[in-house]
């Protein structure tokens, strides 16, 4: 049996996440005119991309932290304590979620 493997070509660098991460954070900046971020801007970023990106992660593996860990490269122990430290909620919630969002 013949396994087919779908290619996916990876959108311009315009287009990609990094693309749209940079024309967000060049808004940030521009609508501070002379102003600067307070101390702490990298934790917040950080912060800011972390929640969505294992909230969608869990959501995609129906709440299972152990494929949602190796989707996202960590270690499962490391996942859970990230949703706990984000307060993201149980793995039921969100699966529920997911299910709910069609």
């Amino acid at each position: 049996m013949t396994e087919t493997h779908t290619q996916h070509t990876a959108p311009p660098e315009s287009a990609g996440l990094s693309g749209s991460i940079e024309r967000r954070l060049r808004a940030y900046f521009e609508a501070l005119g002379d102003d600067r971020p307070s101390a702490g801007l990298y934790e917040r970023v950080v912060r800011e991309v972390e929640v969505p990106l294992i909230t969608i992660a869990l959501e995609e593996c129906g709440g299972n932290q152990l494929r949602a860990a190796a989707l996202l490269g960590l270690n499962r122990n490391t996942l859970r304590k990230k949703i706990k430290e984000l307060g993201l909620g149980s793995p039921k919630t969100l699966r529920r979620r997911k299910r709910g969002a069609s």
